[in-house]
């Protein structure tokens, strides 16, 4: 690795938000629930559903485009500015496409026939975060007693995996806001790249989410 590249790398982890679990849990409760001008998961997956005249899969298909344009958006806008403006952008991108993609998914969840306030499903919509390998991953280690779907389906919610899940998908934010940094750092040496490669890297993560949990949470109504 170049010097460059190590510097950014060093740059990238120091730059890495410092959040809990509890981070996580309350930015699924703001999705779910909304906040400001983004309504709750619930009320936009409907609106989807209406203009898609009931058909669920094209409903889930509109969701996950319109947040995967919202995700870049974000990243673009968050990491504009230089090197300089890292402590405060690193924590708002963060923020915002964790919010988004948990919106995103507790938006295919209901779709789905998910009941949203079940902790189990809110469990499992966290777990459809992580992404399949680390899903995969904390499964085979038996860390995870089953993938999302038999999480959101348990005959019984464990409490223990509240904090679990959440912490394991702090963890992974923060590896992946360490691996964005790593790359932005260097493109923000050229104004405006680094929000393009944010905005990409963001849009593209979140179109993965939405995939998997689309793949993971099967209909409940059939």
């Amino acid at each position: 690795m170049g010097a460059g590249k190590k510097l950014a790398a060093a740059a990238g982890a120091q730059a890495a938000p410092k959040v809990g679990w509890s981070f996580v849990r309350q930015a699924l409760d703001k999705a779910i629930d909304g906040i400001g001008p983004l309504r709750s998961a619930a009320e936009s997956a409907t609106t989807h559903m209406v203009d898609a005249h009931g058909d669920v899969e094209q409903a889930i298909a509109t969701l996950t485009r319109t947040h995967v344009v919202l995700a870049g958006a974000q990243g673009f806008v968050t990491n504009l500015g230089g090197i300089a403006t890292v402590p405060v952008s690193v924590p708002a991108n963060v923020a915002g496409v964790t919010l988004l993609q948990a919106h995103l998914v507790a938006g295919i969840a209901h779709l789905r026939g998910y009941d949203l306030d079940d902790p189990r499903v809110r469990n499992a919509i966290l777990g459809c975060m992580l992404g399949p390998d680390k899903v995969k991953e904390l499964v085979k280690r038996h860390s995870l007693p089953a993938y999302p779907m038999g999480i959101a389906t348990a005959e019984v919610h464990d409490p223990g995996l509240d904090r679990l899940i959440a912490s394991e998908l702090t963890g992974e934010l923060v590896a992946r806001t360490i691996g964005r940094r790593a790359v932005t750092l260097m493109a923000r040496r050229i104004p405006g790249v680094g929000g393009v490669v944010a905005g990409g890297t963001d849009a593209y993560q979140t179109r993965q989410v939405g995939q998997y949990a689309a793949t993971e949470l099967k209909d409940r109504r059939l």
